[in-house]
């Protein structure tokens, strides 16, 4: 494959990423669950890679497709990127287009699958040049598609909006096609090529929906796709694609557990992942009303994609390799990656790409009036420069705010927290402003380690230090600080850690103190939980959140590894009076 057709396709599944929020504010079809851009941004994660085996890309896009969008998207990306040239783009896309469109039982026009259209009769009828006429005359071709999205289904009329996943994939390809032309730079927000499309009118009803999305891949002999597709038929958005003795099923369904057991009856299911529609389609009609000054952070500290959607902020994600497994963190359930640590699989974390955090910077700009980054310390990552260094050039307004916290995991998180918290209290800026100010100087973070051999796996110690280390049972306790993770002691036993924890609480707090304590775990929720009911016994007019420790410090610290992170609100309270 040409080297530019394989930075194509990464720029396009990254500025998917990045632009993945937007696309879940606006999902209402086929079900109002606001989940498009995140099941896209995993679905597209294996492109990446691109340009390596081609059996082994299809097999990656089978196994990472979430929801209906990235199933339909996955098969269309299976023939796609199996263009090794320029010229074969147009062959490539008619096979991709005729996968997506047998990807699913009842398909609709006024989806992706419009823009899939409009992409092949674009490439056919074009000699596509990778000069900016070229690029200009298929991106137009594709924006007149999204828009069409918006009359061809009587929903999206309804709601305002056009298609999410159309949407998602006229900016996969705009990064793609502007690649080959060698414009690395100077996209226009697609806020402003669909202006007035972007926001679900107020007066829209959501539907009620219940059961689960549910996708999952088994494992099966050849003859069993009769009885897959009699088990899924009565379901609906059905998906189910083979690809050898795999099998790869996407529907809704309102019993989840008949339908799991009746599959295993027929083979081995290799992976399975489901969501709660009641549940997704409560939480995204519930979202927070942001003020002028919106929130964007590194996921590093310790929060979820859950937590986001409830507070209304952004997560910058770095990516959680696992064996050949590559993820945004956020989107990598804590339960894989403990047991393939246990089970001595390779783990690494990566940063995303300049490019990916910049277009993290602009689509934030582009929805907001004002954006409040609070960045991972400086000594972890370089985001705090690259952000201060892309304000330079595309920042002449002074709309994005960069902090650098000196944090990470859970310190860097209670300061998230408790910043949004009282942005929506105040919906001041400038208070926020300073309350984050006093929040960077205040809040404490103390994590503990069950085992050495993970710091020494990921190069952060040496084996040899590791290995006597825990022979003689010797547990670190670390605190993140602005000037790095610093040793601030060391322990013998679960017992000598939580009197530890218990007294640098004591030393923060007060018995009447009102405060934000975080827990953080790994693997061990339920010891961790009888912790949280040790504290909230000692400090009543605390609030306590339980949270999964970040897992790009999870993929480093191992299995076993717990945190406590509290931030004394008594100390900020006159800037919430």
């Amino acid at each position: 494959m040409d080297e530019i057709l394989k930075n194509a396709y990464v720029v396009g599944a990254e500025r998917v990423s990045a632009w993945s929020d937007l696309l879940d504010a606006i999902n209402v079809f086929p079900v109002a669950d606001g989940d498009t851009g995140r099941n896209l941004a995993i679905s597209l994660t294996p492109l990446r890679q691109a340009g390596g085996e081609r059996e082994a890309l299809t097999r990656k896009l089978l196994l990472a497709a979430r929801g209906n969008s990235g199933n339909i998207a996955s098969q269309f990306f299976s023939a796609f990127s199996a263009a090794q040239s320029l010229y074969d783009l147009a062959a490539a896309a008619q096979e991709g287009n005729v996968r997506a469109w047998k990807a699913i039982a009842d398909p609709k026009p006024g989806t992706m699958l419009t823009v899939f259209d409009a992409l092949e009769d674009v490439l056919w009828r074009e000699n596509f040049s990778p000069d900016e006429a070229g690029v200009r005359r298929i991106l137009d071709r594709l924006k007149q598609a999204v828009a069409q999205t918006y009359d061809l289904l009587p929903k999206l009329k309804e709601a305002g909006v056009v298609d999410a996943g159309a949407l998602g994939m006229y900016i996969f390809f705009e990064g793609f096609f502007r690649t080959l032309a060698g414009a690395a730079d100077g996209y226009r927000p697609v806020t402003e090529i669909f202006k007035g499309r972007l926001q679900i009118d107020p007066s829209f009803q959501r539907e009620a929906a219940s059961g689960y999305c549910v996708d999952f891949v088994i494992q099966a002999d050849a003859g069993a796709s009769k009885d897959l597709a009699n088990i899924v038929s009565a379901q609906e958005s059905a998906v189910v694609i083979g690809d050898g003795n795999l099998y790869k099923i996407h529907l809704h369904t309102d019993d989840r557990d008949t339908i799991k057991s009746r599959l295993a009856a027929l083979g081995t299911v290799v992976n399975w992942e489901d969501d709660n529609l009641s549940v997704q389609m409560k939480a995204f009609a519930a979202e927070a009303d942001v003020p002028g000054l919106h929130i964007l952070t590194d996921a590093a500290g310790s929060l979820t994609r859950d937590d986001a959607k409830r507070w209304g902020f952004t997560l910058l994600n770095s990516y959680l390799n696992v064996g050949e497994k590559s993820l945004p963190e956020t989107c990598f359930h804590p339960e894989d990656l403990y047991r393939a640590m246990r089970e001595g699989v390779k783990v690494s974390t990566s940063q995303s790409s300049v490019f990916e955090r910049h277009e993290y910077y602009a689509a934030a700009l582009a929805r907001f009036e004002k954006v409040l980054y609070l960045c991972v310390g400086s000594v972890f990552t370089g985001n705090y420069q690259v952000a201060c260094d892309w304000k330079k050039t595309h920042d002449p307004e002074n709309r994005l705010i960069v902090v650098d916290t000196g944090a990470a995991s859970g310190r860097l998180g209670i300061m998230v927290l408790a910043a949004v918290r009282f942005l929506a209290e105040s919906r001041n800026a400038e208070k926020t402003l300073t309350f984050v100010r006093k929040a960077v100087a205040a809040a404490e973070e103390y994590v503990f380690l069950e085992k050495l051999e993970y710091l020494a796996a990921g190069g952060r110690l040496s084996k040899t230090s590791a290995f006597f280390g825990d022979m003689l049972k010797m547990k670190p306790v670390i605190s993140p600080q602005p000037e790095g993770a610093k040793k601030v002691g060391v322990v013998r036993n679960r017992r000598d850690q939580i009197k530890m924890a218990m007294d640098k609480l004591q030393a923060g707090l007060s018995k009447e103190s009102r405060a934000l304590v975080m827990l953080e775990y790994s693997d061990n929720v339920e010891p961790v939980l009888d912790i949280r009911d040790r504290v909230a016994g000692l400090y009543p007019k605390a609030e306590i959140v339980m949270q999964p420790l970040s897992l790009t410090s999870g993929a480093h610290m191992g299995p076993g590894t717990w945190g406590i992170a509290f931030l004394n609100l008594d100390q900020t309270m006159d800037d919430r009076e």
